[in-house]
């Protein structure tokens, strides 16, 4: 499996390289794997952390890229990024139980940013529990943002933060290859099914 290098500069520290061949982590590109997303976070955010159902799910799914950690070949663990202008916003982490504290975060976390940086991006924002700054400090590299306070939201205490982005020297212009742009997400090196149907364009039999 290719490692996200430019991924894993984000991190605070490196991942090992046993680790690589325990976890894997991936956007989520059907129904079946939202599912999975939807349920790690069902079991964390509302049975844990008693979160409404309706703040959980709270209408901008259909609007993000998920991610999900695989532990073999079993979900463990998800997150979900929002696009916006000049800044992606890093959202919605959860890990079951058994995986906090363990490696898999930070394969999770590592392709995650590499993700964000093909698409062109320097920064992200967080919105964090203020009782997990140490801990995502430690994690990556970030900062609290100045001049922003405390806030709360579903019965728990938020800071903000600015994620650095590492730099990819493969980021993705508007003027790349038509067919790399349309490729599934995060697959943008391996040929998909829309080049082969460029096959069937007119006039390929001629120039062939």
């Amino acid at each position: 499996m290719k490692r996200p290098v430019v991924g894993m500069e984000g991190l605070r520290r490196p991942v090992p390289d046993e680790t690589w061949d325990r976890y894997s982590a991936r956007p989520v590109r059907s129904l079946d794997e939202l599912q999975m997303a939807a349920a790690i976070r069902a079991a964390v955010f509302m049975s844990e952390q008693a979160c409404p159902y309706e703040e959980e799910y709270d209408g901008n799914d259909l609007c993000g890229t998920h991610f999900l950690l695989f532990d073999g070949a079993e979900p463990v663990g998800t997150l979900r990024v929002r696009w916006f202008a000049d800044f992606a916003k890093l959202e919605r982490i959860a890990l079951l139980p058994r995986e906090r504290g363990r490696m898999g975060l930070r394969v999770l976390l590592a392709e995650m940013f590499e993700l964000v940086a093909r698409k062109g991006y320097r920064r992200m924002l967080g919105q964090i529990q203020a009782r997990l700054w140490p801990v995502w400090s430690r994690t990556f590299k970030c900062r609290l943002l100045p001049g922003r306070g405390p806030f709360w939201f579903s019965d728990y205490e938020y800071r903000e933060i600015e994620i650095l982005v590492p730099e990819h020297p493969d980021a993705l212009p508007m003027e790349a290859d038509p067919y790399v742009i349309i490729r599934p997400e995060g697959a943008w090196d391996t040929p998909g099914v829309l080049d082969a149907s460029a096959d069937r364009a007119p006039g390929q039999d001629e120039a062939a």
